[in-house]
This record gives structure tokens, sequence and C-alpha cells, in this order.
């Protein structure tokens, strides 16, 4: 079978499944495992992401999504040359990945007609599905169903503990900074299991914007700074934008010496199998008297804000 992911979190669950070999094209922000990074880019941003601020980004979003504009560029002859069995994409959030519009140009420029699967969930219990799903029009259902199970076995085990703790701390997930949005669909789940609240987050729905003055209002006692798409050396970039906000310093999380950057891109913005990785971090950041963390050290930083200069240094 010859495999086209338009999706990072689709990727991930192909190479999970044992099916690497098989894949053809990604995206170029495919970059998980590491296998992947030789294969066919077939998909790109049309923005210059990398040199724009975040304000840029979300206000060229916004008008290109205004204008019926595409976010993403699918090479299509390439596409047409690898001729795929199957193309994994979703119709979830523009701003993730080529949606339908590009999806049915490219298609009508191929020979012979793939099989598509449109993987769209806002929950953990839709991520197993997807898992299942791509397992299943791969012909590695039992494998599918070995990897949700662990998955699930690992959460169980979270949640065996949190579930008892008298101590749930306020959290504040931000998923963007400039303007600032908050967390949604899977992550306030995450952050539930984790032992923490997240009243400002939307479970099972679109992150949206929220006013500095909620948050402060909110007044989290976990501030967890985790830009969509964004790697830790990009989040820890965008720091400083937060002291911008009035009454910053006076949060809990930043009295309390808790607030963090988290490699978001990896642990919290793909749906796919690693977001039981990013549940365990939340549970080490959040309760971290009783939840270590044995991933990778590049996961999160915690930011130590100084009285005296009013800039982090990056701690362990």
């Amino acid at each position: 079978m010859r495999i086209v992911s338009f999706l990072p979190s689709a990727t991930e669950m192909v190479c999970a499944l044992g099916l690497t070999d098989q894949l053809v094209g990604i995206t170029h922000e495919c970059d998980y495992p590491s296998e992947t990074r030789s294969k066919s880019v077939v998909v790109r941003s049309v923005l210059p992401v990398e040199t724009m601020t975040q304000r840029e980004i979300d206000e060229s979003v916004t008008d290109r999504i205004r204008h019926g504009e595409s976010l993403y560029q699918v090479d299509e002859q390439l596409l047409r040359d690898l001729e795929p069995d199957l193309i994994l994409t979703q119709d979830l959030c523009q701003v993730c990945a080529p949606s339908g519009n590009e999806l049915s140009h490219a298609l009508k420029l191929l020979h012979k007609k793939p099989q598509i699967l449109w993987l769209t969930p806002k929950s953990l219990g839709q991520i197993e599905d997807n898992i299942r799903t791509v397992g299943e029009a791969t012909g590695c259902k039992e494998r599918a169903q070995e990897l949700i199970e662990a998955g699930r076995s690992r959460l169980r085990k979270i949640a065996t503990v949190t579930e008892h703790l008298a101590d749930r701390p306020r959290v504040f997930c931000m998923e963007w900074l400039d303007p600032i949005y908050c967390s949604g669909h899977w992550v306030p789940e995450m952050v539930r299991i984790a032992g923490g609240f997240d009243a400002l987050g939307r479970e099972g729905s679109d992150s949206v914007r929220v006013a500095w003055d909620d948050v402060r209002r909110w007044d989290p006692q976990v501030l967890i700074i985790m830009p969509c798409g964004f790697h830790l050396d990009k989040v820890i970039e965008q720091v400083p934008k937060l002291f911008e906000y009035p009454g910053w310093r006076d949060l809990s999380a930043v009295r309390r010496g808790q607030v963090y950057a988290v490699d978001a891109s990896s642990y919290f913005a793909r749906p796919g199998p690693r977001v039981i990785d990013g549940t365990e971090l939340l549970a080490h950041l959040i309760q971290p008297r009783v939840f270590a963390w044995a991933g990778a050290a590049t996961a999160f930083r915690r930011l130590e804000i100084s009285t005296k200069d009013f800039r982090p240094e990056v701690l362990r």
C-alpha cells in the first residue's frame, strides 16, 4: 500500500502501526519519527510562518480564511507521481492541514482514485477511533487495538491517582499568546485526567480567543504555554510577550513558580499516539509531588521569572 499523509498526527499513527515503509508522502511539518524526514513532501504552508510574529500569523490566517483562500499548497504533480492508494487528511481545522477544497482539486488530476480517510477527532476517545480506522484501512487492526489499549492503560494509571486527590489546582493552557487563545478539543480532557481544572478551556470544542482580564480573574495556579504547532525552542522565544500583559506578575502561577513552556507540537497539538505522553507530562507539571516525568528533556522548561529585570531564565 502507498500512503500519503496530509496531517502530522496521521503520519505518527502510520509509523506507530509499523507502516513507515509504506508512507510515500508527507507534509512539511511531519518530523516524527525521524525516519519520516526522508519522505517526499507533498504539502507546504503558503505563509512564511518561521519569520512571522504570532500576531502576524493570526491576522494572516484570519484574512485568508475570510477570503476563502487556502493556507496550504499541495504539490499536485508530486501527488500524481506518488500514486497513493490511501490519503489521510482532516476537516477539523483549516489552520492545521489541508482540508476539502485543496484535496478535491488535487484528486481531479489523479489517474487512480485513492481511498480517503478524514480524521477529525475532538476528544481522546475520538483519537482512539482514528487510530482504529487507520488500522482497519491498512490491514493493521490488531496492532491498532494494541496501541489503543496500551494508551488507555497509561491514562488509567494517572486517573486512578488523580481522581482521589483533594487538591486540583486551577490551570490555564495558553494555546496562543498574541492574541490569547484558550485550549480546546482534547487538551482540557488531558488536564482533567492529569489532576487539574481549566475553566477557560473548551473540552470537545474549538479553542477561541479569551480576554486577558478573564485569565486574571481565573488566576491560574499552573500556567502552561503551548502555542499550537510550536516546538519548545520556538515557544520560549514567544514568552517575553507575556510580560506586556498588565498584572502578569500577580498571577498565582507566576508567584508560585509554576509557569511552564512545553513542546506543544509534539505532545498537545497533534491528535495522535503522543497525546498519552502529553497527559503524563501534564500530570507531572500539575501534580509534581505525585508524578515524575521520565520523558524527553526537551519536553518542557520551567520559567523562573526574575523580579529584578523581569526576564525569564530557562531552567530544567
